[in-house]
């Protein structure tokens, strides 16, 4: 007996495997600094976690509407009004397990067998393998180095064919940082509206924005672009609410519809517990979020001044999420103690095998000439990691 051939065509997340690997040579009493997985090293806010806890007191433990509790979706609606100036009604808002998990529902309402789904590149890993998944055929655009790894305008145009149907559009950028301004989502959002596809606009980084551009939604562009735009969001990053497992989307009545029907029989409701502490998370003070924004751009700000200081550490600036794409295919060629080092993967081995540091390979990310490096540790581990691979590279023959 044999999987499917979608399954086959899989890839497991490497992020994943990097930090699995890392936290494992912990367990072993080694000494490893990671820069892996995309996940606040903040505990969640105190009056969110007093909320679901006075939700299972309470007995809220049951079936929820498979499309969320009708206060968080009225909650949720009030959030894109006051944050994206985008007006819904409750019945748009589909609640999921997750900001990936409203993704994969996106993806498997819009795409039939065959259709194309462009991809600026380096991507977020997950994009490409859910697009396989459902179907659709990955287009990937290459970002320049030199335009910090934003896709432009023309690009996603030439990218376009009669079998078009989506383009998957991530500000702030996981893995880049990237954050597009207002006139080029714009730029962009003209060349959907022409060529008439779809977007899927996964705003999860949005809080996270440090160079003082102001989040701007495509969904906002027209009447056309609200109509054709499944807008992502979730709590995980804003609220350090990974683990809850809390992500909701927004879209057309249609669309909404038949993702509410799917979810229904693929996984019913989020966690009932999790809506709760949501809605508390929703309705509650910013300021414990603020100061989490304001610790990652400290972050930011002393990882880029530590690699500006060392000739051979090159990386694309970013202004947004909390990752910095290192490039580091000016090293292919080199060796590390007899071992050739040949890509991104090769990189990422030697490093945690000379250094103890984890970092996420490029190739994940659609760019072998990169690895991944998040601030999203202490400031103190941090600084130590990125003193290590600085001895690291020096070493490189």
């Amino acid at each position: 007996m044999s999987v499917s051939k979608r399954m086959l065509s899989i890839s497991p997340s490497l992020t994943l495997a990097v930090s699995a690997k890392a936290k494992a040579m912990k367990e072993a009493g080694e000494n490893v600094i990671s820069f892996g997985v995309g996940e606040p090293n903040f505990n969640t806010p105190e009056h969110i976690i007093r909320a679901a806890i006075d939700a299972m007191e309470k007995g809220y433990t049951k079936y929820t509407p498979s499309s969320g509790l009708p206060a968080l979706r009225k909650l949720i609606c009030r959030k894109f009004e006051k944050d994206n100036n985008l007006h819904y009604e409750p019945s748009q808002i589909i609640v999921s397990n997750g900001a990936k998990h409203s993704i994969f529902n996106a993806l498997f309402a819009l795409l039939d067998d065959g259709d194309e789904v462009i991809l600026p590149s380096p991507y977020w890993v997950t994009y490409p393998e859910v697009v396989k998944v459902c179907g659709g055929v990955v287009v990937p655009v290459l970002g320049e180095r030199s335009n910090q790894f934003k896709v432009t305008a023309e690009q996603i145009e030439r990218a376009i064919t009669e079998k078009t149907k989506l383009l998957i559009l991530n500000s702030p950028a996981n893995p880049t940082g990237a954050v597009y301004t207002e006139e080029e989502i714009r730029a962009i959002a003209a060349v959907c509206e022409r060529a008439g596809i779809y977007v899927l606009s996964d705003e999860i980084y949005e809080k996270l924005i440090y160079n003082g551009t102001k989040p701007f939604s495509i969904a906002c562009v027209s009447d056309y672009m609200k109509e054709h735009t499944i807008v992502v969001n979730g709590v995980s990053k804003t609220y350090a609410m990974t683990g809850w497992r809390l992500g909701y989307l927004a879209a057309p009545k249609d669309i909404a519809k038949a993702i509410d029907s799917f979810q229904s029989h693929a996984t019913s409701n989020a966690s009932s517990i999790t809506q709760y502490a949501t809605i508390a998370a929703l309705e509650g003070p910013e300021e414990e979020t603020q100061r989490m924004v304001s610790i990652f751009n400290e972050r930011r700000l002393k990882m880029m001044e530590m690699l500006d200081a060392h000739p051979d550490l090159q990386y694309v600036r970013p202004d947004g999420a909390f990752y910095v794409m290192l490039t580091v295919d000016h090293f292919y060629g080199k060796h590390c103690d007899g071992k050739l080092i040949d890509g991104s993967v090769s990189f990422c081995d030697a490093l945690l095998e000379k250094v103890k540091v984890a970092a996420v390979p490029g190739i994940a990310f659609g760019d072998d000439g990169c690895v991944r490096l998040s601030y999203s540790l202490s400031m103190e581990d941090m600084v130590e990691g990125l003193r290590r691979i600085e001895t690291f590279v020096e070493s490189l023959d």
